[in-house]
């Protein structure tokens, strides 16, 4: 084999081998969404309660991945990397050996300091391993593991916590971490290091009007997803009265949507340009959560989830290519910064979606009105990342395409 085929060969690898682990740590993000019906049956706490967990674990990602960038700027990457899925694995396996929801929450969070730190080392660790003409095409393949989880790991999550209970459905991403811990390891070219951003880099980084409004739309956006999406599960059971297929297959349903969406995105992003692109995805997941009284049974439910799978995920990877694009020198902080606003709009959603249903509850509101307002708040977090979208798109054309 010559020496091009081999390094392509070593690429093609690492990309599968990261792409699972995106996948991986995908699943172990949204396994509490999925099984949320048996945990709070199982540890006996409220439906809100049971959401902060998705809140504070998504806080820890948050505050994690700029401040995990810059700590682990020197480090070896494929001990890092494999490092961070072997804490994932432990993390999940204590979590489903938790006895109660006071010790779940802590061990929760702190297992989730690998999500942190993998999605966007991986992708710095892409852009570096991955000829020129390859990089974007990479970087976006590796990307892909979220959706297939959005397509496998949400309906298995749901069906394994309706069936067996939650504690399995967590067990299964311990296994699925081990697993991709072990490729990682396998695959990865030892001593491979990253320079570490400069201080002065990330000043002007967090100063740039431009820049951090675009992140801002990723917070908002994310923000607006998760005010529904953590409660979708006992939305699904308490209001729709589905049971346990049919709430895995809803989420079968919006996350292959969700993989279409990305797919579609890798194929026309460079005609349209990200920007287009992302103002499509939030006019699509805005018009599903306008459409959301009329859901009234599981085909009509099924049918007004299209628009927002479609614009979903397609609007974080579109805001990665966005970002990139707009000051590529700043791509590491970036990616980092990006990733740590999906979390915190997670955060955010999440806490606010869950206040609003115990605001509800205390009130002595029905199962059905204890989630009647979820969508507004949705919206109105969608319909300001559209607004601050726009006005970053003209700034940047203002500016000749770059921050």
């Amino acid at each position: 084999m010559s020496a091009a085929a081999s390094a392509h060969q070593r690429v093609s690898q690492a990309r599968w081998a990261l792409m699972f682990g995106n996948f991986t740590i995908g699943c172990g993000v949204m396994v509490v969404a999925g099984s949320l019906n048996d945990l709070i049956r199982s540890l006996e706490v409220s439906v809100a309660l049971g959401g902060q967990l998705i809140a504070a674990a998504a806080i820890v990602m948050c505050i994690g991945a700029p401040v995990m960038a810059a700590v682990v700027g020197g480090w070896d990457r494929r001990r890092l990397l494999t490092f961070a899925l072997a804490w994932y694995a432990a993390g999940h396996l204590l979590s489903a050996l938790a006895p109660n929801y006071s010790l779940l929450m802590p061990v929760r969070a702190l297992c989730m300091l690998s999500a942190a730190v993998f999605t966007p080392q991986a992708a710095a660790v892409m852009g570096h391993v991955a000829p020129p003409e390859e990089r974007g095409r990479s970087i976006i393949f590796i990307f892909l593991g979220w959706s297939v989880a959005s397509v496998v790991g949400m309906p298995v999550h749901s069906f394994i916590g309706e069936a067996y209970g939650w504690r399995w459905a967590f067990g299964l991403v311990a296994v699925l971490s081990t697993g991709a811990a072990w490729w990682v390891w396998r695959v990865m070219p030892a001593g491979l290091e990253l320079p570490a951003m400069k201080l002065a880099a990330w000043r002007e980084v967090f100063t740039h009007p431009v820049l951090m409004a675009i992140i801002a739309v990723t917070a908002l956006t994310s923000a607006g997803q998760f005010s529904v999406f953590a409660y979708l599960a006992p939305y699904y059971r308490q209001v729709l009265q589905a049971d346990a297929a049919q709430t895995s297959g809803l989420f079968f349903w919006f996350g292959a949507f969700g993989l279409l969406g990305n797919l579609l995105l890798s194929r026309y992003i460079d005609r349209l340009g990200a920007d287009r692109i992302v103002a499509g995805s939030l006019a699509l997941m805005g018009l599903s959560l306008l459409l959301w009284p009329l859901a009234i049974t599981l085909p009509l439910m099924a049918a007004i989830m299209v628009p927002w799978g479609l614009g979903g995920f397609a609007s974080n990877s579109a805001q990665q290519a966005r970002l990139g694009g707009a000051a590529p020198q700043f791509a590491s902080a970036l990616m980092a910064l990006n990733t740590s606003a999906i979390y915190l709009g997670q955060a955010i959603g999440a806490a606010g979606g869950g206040a609003l249903v115990a605001s509800n509850v205390a009130a002595g509101a029905t199962p059905q009105d204890s989630y009647a307002q979820l969508h507004w708040l949705g919206l109105l977090w969608i319909t300001a990342a559209l607004g601050l979208s726009v006005w970053a798109h003209r700034e940047l054309g203002r500016r000749g395409g770059r921050a």
